[in-house]
């Protein structure tokens, strides 16, 4: 089984000047000559961690990290009790990647993208087909309406149901309203007082976390109790999610032909809760020429020890890539 590769420290940082008011931190490691790529965290609102350094080969990649708008060192930070969202959309964050590749001087990179970072890698290439060499996705998640309904509107509290408790606990009473909780929650995230918008982010990234993996990861869970950084995430997939994450219905599975010229993988947990398996189905339906692995053993997160390997068994694969 592969495994993460030793850690590295950036030798180039910056804040992107993004318009809008926002500034996007980004960061590049490993070889400055190597192939480009670039890390697409989840979310959104997760944020990159320095694990997401070691995905990839640093003597054979340039590895390029970003915090996308609002989360992370990017600035301003969703978690401020006045945050503003209104230019916080995919096609912004697209328009951001865009601005960072040029800026760094590069003509093609590769992309990898995992749970909300597959969908914005696939929004990406689907606008700018020509600036990627390689796809790689895990996860998949395309904010279908039936996918956001079935982990927040609750059918999976069917396979999780004392987690579940928590999450609709994070709500008043009243608003524990099923097919509107979603909606609901975006009431209490964005009120400006701490003390209510701080332990319904709690609650919903505990939800989240408790279900990123099969066997269960206390450090997960442990991290979602930090109020501010629960607070930006909670809000900004709150966001996107209210607005379907401004695609129109199943966009990016109809447009996935689009993408038959780019070599692509897909990694997908067969008992992924958060992001279940028919989605990498469906994608891969819609664009055959990728390759589908389908893990027996895993969930989601990015870090179960068979994503891990087939994650760097397809960067290793593409590093020879030209």
């Amino acid at each position: 089984m592969r495994e993460l590769y030793p850690s590295i420290e950036p030798y180039a940082d910056g804040l992107l000047e993004a318009g809008d008011g926002h500034s996007v931190y980004w960061e590049e490691c490993g070889n400055p000559d190597g192939k480009p790529v670039v890390f697409l965290h989840g979310g959104p609102g997760g944020g990159c961690t320095p694990s997401h350094r070691r995905l990839f080969d640093p003597a054979k990649y340039r590895i390029l990290l970003m915090d996308q708008r609002g989360c992370g060192r990017s600035t301003p930070h969703a978690s401020t009790p006045d945050a503003d969202m209104g230019a916080n959309t995919t096609w912004h964050l697209v328009a951001d990647l865009e601005l960072l590749r040029t800026q760094r001087g590069i003509e093609k990179w590769q992309v990898f993208g995992g749970s909300w970072g597959s969908a914005l890698a696939l929004a990406y290439a689907q606008k700018h087909t020509d600036r990627v060499s390689e796809l790689v996705l895990r996860g998949i998640f395309t904010l279908r309406r039936g996918e956001l309904d079935w982990f927040y509107e609750g059918p999976a509290s069917n396979i999780a149901p004392d987690t579940w408790a928590g999450f609709v606990g994070g709500l008043p009473e009243s608003e524990r309203v099923p097919g509107r909780l979603i909606e609901n929650y975006g009431k209490v995230l964005f009120d400006p007082d701490p003390a209510v918008h701080q332990p319904a982010a709690v609650a919903w990234a505990t939800w989240e976390f408790s279900n990123l993996t099969v066997q269960p990861r206390p450090d997960l869970i442990e991290s979602a109790q930090e109020p501010l950084g629960a607070t930006a995430f909670a809000r900004i997939e709150n966001h996107y999610f209210r607005h379907d994450g401004w695609f129109t219905p199943g966009q990016l599975i109809a447009d996935a032909p689009r993408l038959a010229n780019i070599p692509t993988v897909i990694v997908q947990g067969r008992y992924d809760v958060c992001t279940p398996a028919i989605t990498a189905w469906d994608l891969h339906q819609a664009l055959p020429s990728a390759q589908f692995v389908l893990l027996e053993d895993a969930g989601h997160a990015y870090d179960e020890p068979s994503i891990l390997d087939a994650l760097i068994t397809a960067t290793d694969t593409f590093a020879n890539l030209r």
